[in-house]
């Protein structure tokens, strides 16, 4: 009789486990695509849960009330740092056209920075944009490449305005890109969710019990060990937004644990979202959207914490 098998221990598609390079994470736009900008960044507030009225068609609960868990992002309106011009994947020119005095405790700006005026030859723009921190909790704005689909004198009307998500987020569903909690140095038990060893193992019992046969005579990369967990840049794809809002109008009176009050443009997202409170996020319109997920027609009725 054959030994039982199983699937082995840990995705190998999550590889190296090691600490993200930077709080905000790099998207490839060449795979994602939409009208306009392609990203805005916000940050998690904490979850609470709304009652819907649920509009889905053929729905077992068409026209009742719906409970549902939902994350509250802050998402502040943001302002165009640079604009990088692409030619065949490589850039070509970039332009720094704001000089707002916050920036400089942040990055050493150029002393030569202007308007827009004109463009070498490229096939693909892409914008740096940062959010403006009206009474946020930090004073320094982070910093993210989106893409803009669009020509040149689309993006020198944004040139120095202050731009709100929901001017360009028409779609309902959203992918949601961040770093998960740190957890720090963790056992293999915790990292790659390996099995318990029994009372009478010898060496330990929270530890792989082989780490690999005699040959090749070297400890492979893909034997679960004792290493660095959380931090990870993980996405959620296709959260459906149930409303937006904005701290005028009555429903963030009250601050959050560990966040406080929210002072700008807010949107409510289904489900949870990875990270702590005031972790940055990437929302950008959904990559692959599902045909269950664009069905689901909810109609907001309040927000409950």
């Amino acid at each position: 009789m054959a030994p039982p098998t199983r699937p082995r221990f840990g995705s190998l598609q999550f590889w190296p486990r090691k600490r993200a390079r930077k709080f905000v994470p790099r998207v490839n736009w060449n795979v994602v695509k939409s009208e306009g900008i392609g990203g805005v960044i916000a940050y998690k507030v904490g979850m609470g849960t709304v009652m819907v009225k649920d509009k889905t068609p053929h729905s077992m609960t068409l026209n009742k009330k719906v409970a549902l868990p939902v994350t509250i992002l802050e998402v502040p309106k943001f302002k165009i740092f640079s604009v990088r011009f692409y030619k065949d994947g490589e850039v070509v020119g970039e332009k720094v056209i704001s000089n707002d005095k916050i920036l400089k405790k942040k990055i050493k700006l150029p002393k030569v920075h202007g308007h827009l005026d004109k463009a070498p030859e490229h096939d693909q723009i892409r914008i740096i944009v940062y959010p403006v921190m009206t009474d946020m909790f930090k004073k320094n704005p982070d910093f993210s490449e989106v893409a803009f689909n669009g020509d040149f004198e689309a993006v020198k009307k944004l040139e120095g305005k202050e731009i709100s998500f929901r001017d360009f987020f028409k779609s309902n569903l959203v992918d949601v890109r961040g770093l998960t909690k740190g957890k720090g140095f963790s056992g293999a038990v915790a990292r790659f969710g390996i099995s318990l060893r029994s009372h009478k193992a010898e060496k330990g019992v929270r530890r792989p019990g082989s780490l690999g046969p005699w040959h090749p005579a070297r400890v492979t990369y893909y034997a679960p060990m004792a290493g660095q967990l959380g931090m990870f840049t993980r996405v959620h794809y296709n959260l459906r937004i149930i409303h937006f809002g904005s701290s005028g109008d009555g429903l963030m009176k009250v601050g959050f644990k560990n966040y406080g009050l929210v002072r700008n443009d807010y949107v409510l997202v289904t489900g949870s979202v990875q990270g702590p409170a005031k972790r940055q996020i990437l929302l950008t319109p959904a990559l692959r959207p599902s045909k269950k997920m664009n069905k689901k027609n909810y109609e907001f009725l309040e927000l409950m914490r």
